[in-house]
């Protein structure tokens, strides 16, 4: 089923037990509200992972956002090379044919865009190979995961351990049911 997100599906009862899974340590309305270099109190950020979907492009596109083009040069600067990664549940997954829109994004990014075959949350691990095989880092703990999503991109930094960026806004906010429960979720159990 093209589209499905197994992962975040199964991930998700994992919030009965544990509320907490998806809170994330930092919180920033927009793109730009992201500090450059990202705080950590217990270990230093060498590596991001970055939401493209409404986190620093508008949903469905392919470039950055126009008023996030100087945060996304800081970022790059600070985090330069295989230390910054575009991880999306689009691009880069076996949703994305032939991998054309994992391309197309690194193209007008300069990015990379992990290629990975299990939909975040629970593509942690693959995220984790890339960076140790790029000599990066060797530690979750070293990595912030910079999304949109509680359910998704919260859960999966919390999981592998790294820190959480929760861009509660992003490019335009979003009404879906999803982001309207996610919204209440962290209003009740922050």
């Amino acid at each position: 089923m093209s589209g499905f997100n197994l992962s975040a599906t199964l991930n998700i009862v994992r919030l009965a037990f544990n509320p907490q899974l998806c809170m994330p340590h930092l919180v920033v309305p927009t793109f730009n509200g992201i500090p450059v270099p990202i705080p950590s109190t217990d270990s230093k950020i060498k590596a991001v992972v970055l939401d493209k979907d409404n986190c620093f492009a508008k949903a469905h596109d392919d470039k950055v956002w126009p008023e996030y083009t100087e945060k996304l040069d800081m970022l790059k600067k600070e985090y330069p090379g295989a230390s910054m990664l575009i991880v999306s549940n689009s691009a880069g997954t076996n949703d994305d044919k032939e991998y054309l829109q994992a391309g197309i994004l690194e193209e007008k990014t300069g990015v990379r865009v992990l290629r990975h075959t299990t939909k975040k949350p629970g593509c942690h691990e693959e995220i984790m190979q890339f960076f140790k095989q790029q000599g990066v880092c060797q530690h979750p703990s070293e990595v912030a995961v910079v999304g949109d999503r509680l359910f998704t991109d919260m859960i999966m930094a919390n999981i592998m351990g790294a820190k959480g960026v929760w861009v509660n806004v992003g490019v335009v906010q979003s009404n879906s049911p999803i982001c309207k429960i996610e919204r209440w979720w962290y209003s009740t159990f922050k």
